[in-house]
């Protein structure tokens, strides 16, 4: 079964090489970076790295019972493992789990901090690892080898784990998501198994056949999406908690590597206001806008809302446990009637597969390859970031 139920890609989007995504060559032309090798090595990376985490001795974290709480110190893709954890330990997990930039002022020696950065030099990563040193919390690093946070946990004679780099931070979610989850497991907040990493390792590899560049749009899930979301305001909503951290996900790549602002949220938050955004001028008054008496082959379609929806009707708990309520797919399915009443067009991914992790993977690989073919198809090298650049620049002036 096809997980991406939705339209086909749309003729006559402004500005989008619709050409181009069929073209095998001309698409390893424009993208002179390699993400879409990048994104296509997932399942690679994360086979790689539990490898090497096997390697690292955690069994230290329990020595000193059950924390008080659990500190995510990382920002970006490193930040978001702390969404994975929180997803795989599920509602009944006994202990806080908190994202955090850097170190908060309330840490402790009854805390746990991992510290993250695909690098190993963020600045907030290596903050966090030396506030856990000195206030005496348990500590985790995570990221690139012989980098300074692993020379900081060295220092602190805490376990370190190496990431080795294969492409920006961004492609690295898998590969730094790992270890955390070990760490939670080690620390007893999470039940995963290597049979668990192994078939989310398969899931990824199965999508990038899928999603490959050889493949012709009205095949390929991820061209047809990139199309869908030609020249839209991309809003994705997950039906489950899983599916809202799939979403968050989501609205990241197509961020960095589209550039399209997208907006990311539960069902239960857009429940509470955020649906309305359909009755916005991106959504049903946006045909209000039109010019009836302009010629319709010179009017450019107006930028319209585009909904995603992430659906996930699976377990959300590690006890097997089901922790999503009906009411979850009642309001998926009213989104989509809603939308469809207001001519707002809708992409529904449907999670697959057994355990949590490979259910959050089935969500996000093909918006991972959308999001490069969006930004190719615009004539955007997902890794050129002037803007980023320079915001570090007036920063730091």
């Amino acid at each position: 079964m096809n997980p991406l139920d939705g339209s086909a890609g749309v003729k006559g989007h402004r500005h989008i090489d619709e050409a181009l995504l069929d073209d095998a060559d001309g698409l390893a032309a424009a993208d002179s970076g390699k993400m879409l090798l990048a994104v296509a090595g997932a399942g690679a990376q994360l086979r790689e790295v539990a490898a090497l985490a096997s390697e690292i001795n955690l069994s230290g974290l329990a020595d000193e019972g059950r924390p008080r709480a659990v500190v995510i110190a990382g920002l970006g893709t490193a930040g978001r493992t702390g969404d994975v954890l929180s997803t795989v330990a599920g509602p009944r997990c006994p202990v806080p789990i908190i994202q955090h930039g850097g170190a908060p002022g309330w840490l402790s020696a009854s805390d746990v901090v991992i510290a993250i950065s695909a690098s190993g030099r963020s600045p907030e990563a290596l903050a966090a690892a030396d506030s856990a040193a000195r206030r005496g919390a348990r500590l985790v690093a995570i990221g690139a080898p012989d980098s300074e946070l692993q020379a900081m946990a060295e220092r602190a004679r805490a376990p370190f784990i190496p990431v080795p780099r294969r492409g920006p931070a961004m492609v690295s979610l898998w590969a730094l998501t790992v270890p955390v989850l070990l760490a939670g497991r080690a620390l007893g907040l999470v039940r995963i198994a290597e049979a668990d990493f192994a078939e989310t390792a398969a899931r990824l590899d199965a999508e990038a056949e899928r999603c490959r560049p050889a493949a012709e749009s009205f095949t390929n899930p991820a061209k047809s999406l990139a199309l869908d979301l030609a020249n839209s305001v991309p809003i994705v909503w997950g039906s489950s908690a899983l599916a809202a951290a799939g979403a968050r996900r989501v609205a990241d790549v197509l961020a960095a590597n589209a550039r399209y602002p997208a907006m990311a949220d539960s069902l239960m938050e857009a429940n509470r206001g955020r649906v309305g955004l359909l009755d916005g001028v991106f959504g049903g008054l946006a045909e209000g806008q039109r010019d009836i008496f302009a010629d319709p082959s010179d009017e450019p379609d107006p930028t319209r809302l585009r909904i995603v929806l992430l659906r996930d009707g699976g377990l959300d708990t590690e006890d097997g446990a089901s922790e999503t309520p009906a009411i979850d797919e009642r309001r998926a399915h009213a989104v989509e009637r809603l939308a469809e009443r207001r001519g707002v067009r809708c992409t529904v991914i449907r999670a697959e597969g057994g355990s949590p992790l490979e259910r959050l993977a089935s969500l996000v690989a093909v918006p991972d390859f959308a999001s490069i073919y969006l930004a190719l198809a615009h004539g955007l090298d997902p890794l050129a970031t002037p803007a980023v650049s320079e915001m570090k620049e007036l920063s730091a002036t």
